[in-house]
């Protein structure tokens, strides 16, 4: 009974001892060259996360500004561009007359001068509103941004035209908008659909699927699905089929449990073409690394994508 114990406890230590090889970043992960950037809206106005919840209105909460762009415009996205940006993610809604605009908020008292929502206004008096009109760091004091964003909600259209080339992540605010984005991404060249990517909820990313073939997409239900597949047998190396050519948005809170993690991790997803995006803190508020203190908290020798609302900041300190 001893001897077997004993065997059985070399064949068990050799076992863990090889799972733990396989899986080791720090042997067979690459850690070469730096993090490249997604810019989250564009250069963003940040605001601290705090209580947030989802109906808190953040643009009454920023932090004091230190630059006067406002997320989710040309200008601002041109900057984030300017500044080392690697990827845009932008937010997308379909307007009372079908147009493909670009805007966070279902409602539009928060952060302009307009009321009622998105989806029941035309283009034309959306395109009239001053995006910066309801931004304050000091309780409503002051509205230092106020005057600055009129006429500037682009659409969808001029924010690819724009940018030639560039990656672009498409955030699909409503399940109802996944038909619309699709009919827009199939009026584009083969090759500039390559480019692009789109997130959101689980059936208009059904949709764009379904009607956009080999479009890349993330969703809860898509990420999870790949995360679910790659814990039950990533431990061996193999990379299951549902996580080929996706995007996956990883909290950086929880991504020390994935074999692999970091960057062989990384580097197994890379194989499939499936991107890994780093998100600060455990995810729901799409967190960015804004700070210094931010990018204490990223892997050592981080290889994959970094979300971020401020590439000003950041690129200078990765780079």
């Amino acid at each position: 009974m001893r001897r077997k114990l004993v065997i059985a406890a070399v064949v068990v230590g050799v076992l863990v001892t090889t799972v733990a090889v396989v899986n080791s970043s720090r042997l067979w992960g690459d850690a070469a060259g730096d993090p490249p950037l997604l810019a989250h809206r564009g250069i963003a106005q940040t605001f601290p996360l705090d209580g947030v919840q989802n109906d808190t209105c953040t643009a009454s909460r920023i932090h004091p500004p230190d630059h006067a762009y406002l997320e989710n415009t040309l200008a601002s996205m041109r900057a984030a561009f300017a500044a080392g940006a690697d990827m845009l993610e932008f937010d997308v809604q379909v307007s009372a007359d079908g147009r493909l605009v670009v805007f966070h908020d279902s409602m539009l008292e928060c952060r302009t001068n307009g009321s009622g929502a998105v989806k029941d206004h035309p283009y034309e008096y959306l395109r009239g509103l001053d995006l910066g009109f309801g931004y304050t760091a000091d309780g409503g004091a002051t509205y230092p941004l106020r005057g600055t964003g009129v006429g500037l909600m682009p659409t969808v259209e001029e924010v690819v035209a724009a940018f030639p080339g560039r990656e672009l992540l498409l955030d699909v605010k409503n399940d109802a908008e996944g038909g619309p984005v699709a009919a827009y991404l199939n009026t584009l060249p083969a090759e500039r659909r390559a480019t692009m990517a789109a997130y959101g909820g689980d059936t208009a990313m059904d949709v764009i699927r379904q009607q956009v073939p080999g479009f890349r997409a993330a969703s809860k239900k898509i990420m999870g699905d790949c995360l679910v597949a790659y814990l039950a047998v990533g431990a061996s190396g193999v990379v299951p089929g549902a996580c080929a050519h996706i995007e996956l948005h990883l909290p950086e809170r929880y991504g020390r449990w994935l074999w692999g993690w970091p960057n062989l991790f990384v580097d197994r997803m890379r194989s499939v073409d499936t991107r890994v995006v780093l998100v600060a803190g455990d995810g729901p508020w799409s967190e960015g690394f804004d700070t210094a203190a931010a990018l204490a908290q990223v892997p050592e020798g981080w290889s994959g994508w970094l979300w971020t609302n401020r590439t000003d900041v950041i690129a200078p300190r990765i780079r």
